[in-house]
């Protein structure tokens, strides 16, 4: 079955970076664009980041433009976010995701706080 397995999440001061990693099984990731998405508490998941199935196309949400990086190693079935210059607005679970045979599969999510 698929399965998304998100890590790298923690706390780090404003400034900060981090970077989050998705490894994907039980489908075959070269052929899927991928997302990360994040939720903050009392707020609707948004769409922070898109790659395409080669990694030729990327998007992001305004709020994280010239911030973050999407990225991916479909030799390693993974794809990560590279976060730079986070700020405490960006606290929020960040969850991986994708959407295969019109369903939509998440990963269980990881934590990101901004805080001093």
């Amino acid at each position: 079955q698929v399965q998304l397995v998100e890590s790298g999440g923690g706390l780090v001061q404003p400034g900060g970076s981090l970077r989050l990693s998705c490894t994907a099984s039980g489908f075959t990731f070269k052929n899927y664009v991928m997302n990360w998405y994040r939720q903050a508490p009392e707020k609707e998941r948004e769409l922070v980041a898109t790659i395409s199935a080669d990694g030729s196309s990327k998007n992001f949400a305004d709020s994280v433009k010239g911030r973050f990086t999407i990225s991916r190693d479909n030799a390693k079935n993974t794809v990560y976010l590279q976060m730079n210059s986070l700020k405490p607005p960006d606290t929020a679970v960040y969850y991986c995701h994708v959407t295969r045979f019109g369903r939509n599969y998440w990963g269980q999510g990881t934590q990101v706080t901004v805080s001093s």
